[in-house]
């Protein structure tokens, strides 16, 4: 208690506790609701997007276009009312979806949507991300425990296990930006890929392998389709999330959208150039929120391409991928990597100016 006193006596004595406090806050409620916002037309984006795979009209009755149908559906799951399974452990059961969600927010504060937006820029964003992505597996594993069925459990299991074993591969594939970088901060990581500007300055030119690799693991860690086996209604009854109705319903697919756009995000720092044009004399290179959205509203909408049109695999062909295939290539790439670097001085400089 007496460190916590002395950090919280150091704010500036001509402020009060609201004033110190009040621009956190704001810039927190800021992009929760900007957040919770885009995820509302990303979901009409991501059914359009299927419905036309499938040619289908999708949403569009509710509001212009059927724009208002994810505002339709929230209010549909809050009024819903709240079933808790007898035999549920009632404060588990409501604590998951809560921990997801919570989750799959948080992971945004560090990172930045363009020059100096970002809401905590720490030199260890990387090791954050880490951290909140280890913990997300907790939301599944204690929703599928406390729903007291076997099919919720068994779904959880098979979820847990699925998402760490693509966090391996995940995690080997950004440390390959970090050797090339040598930062863990993602602002710098952005900026290391400005250096001459243009679409060659970024890392999925010379790291395309890496790209795809963390691309398909986005889709398995997320349990996007077609890995999506926890959740697999034939096999499973809809997996981890099957005794949950409502409002905590919501909230674990509220969590599950927001760790996707999460994932583009990612990508969109670590090999696209975060907010930085892809045409340095673009008229828009001085709005870089901009780019920084279309990018990551691409590769959304490759999530909903896939989802759409690659059938669903088989749970130990899913296994298969990540331990047998991407575990071995990414270590393998890392070891290639930090070796030509240790071995070949001058390589950093070279990658550097073939990349202008």
């Amino acid at each position: 208690m007496e460190q916590i006193w002395t950090f919280l006596s150091t704010r500036p004595a001509d402020q009060g506790w609201i004033a110190w406090l009040a621009p956190t806050v704001i810039q927190a409620l800021a992009l929760i609701v900007s957040l919770l916002l885009a995820q509302a037309f990303l979901m009409y984006f991501d059914r359009k997007v299927w419905a036309a795979v499938q040619m289908r009209k999708g949403p569009n009755v509710v509001g212009p276009f059927g724009l208002l149908q994810s505002f339709a559906d929230l209010l549909k799951f809050v009024f819903k009312e709240i079933v808790i399974p007898a035999g549920a452990n009632k404060t588990v059961f409501i604590l998951a979806p809560v921990i997801t969600f919570v989750l799959a927010l948080v992971g945004w504060a560090v990172i930045p949507v363009g020059p100096g937006l970002v809401g905590a820029d720490i030199n260890v964003g990387i090791l954050y991300l880490f951290a909140i992505s280890s913990l997300g597996v907790y939301g599944v594993i204690m929703g599928g425990w406390a729903s007291n069925s076997k099919y919720p459990f068994l779904g959880s299991l098979r979820s847990a296990a699925q998402m760490v074993s693509y966090e391996v591969s995940i995690g080997f594939v950004i440390i390959t930006v970090l050797l090339l970088v040598g930062s863990l901060n993602l602002s710098d990581i952005v900026e290391s890929q400005s250096r001459g500007g243009g679409v060659l300055n970024w890392h999925f030119i010379p790291l395309f392998p890496m790209f795809v690799v963390f691309f398909i693991s986005a889709l398995a860690e997320t349990n996007r389709p077609p890995f999506d086996l926890p959740e697999a209604e034939s096999e499973l009854v809809a997996g981890y999330q099957v005794e949950y109705s409502s409002t905590l319903f919501l909230l674990f697919m509220i969590g599950e959208l927001a760790n996707i756009v999460l994932m583009c995000a990612m990508m969109t720092v670590l090999f696209f150039g975060g907010w930085h044009s892809p045409i340095p004399w673009a008229p828009l290179e001085t709005v870089p929120v901009f780019w920084f959205c279309a990018k990551v509203i691409f590769f959304f909408f490759m999530f909903a391409m896939v989802k759409a049109i690659v059938p669903r695999y088989r749970y130990d062909q899913l296994m298969r991928i990540g331990w047998k295939i991407f575990l071995p290539l990414t270590l393998a790439w890392v070891v290639l990597v930090a070796g030509a670097m240790l071995m070949f001085p001058g390589l950093e400089a070279w990658f550097q100016s073939w990349r202008v």
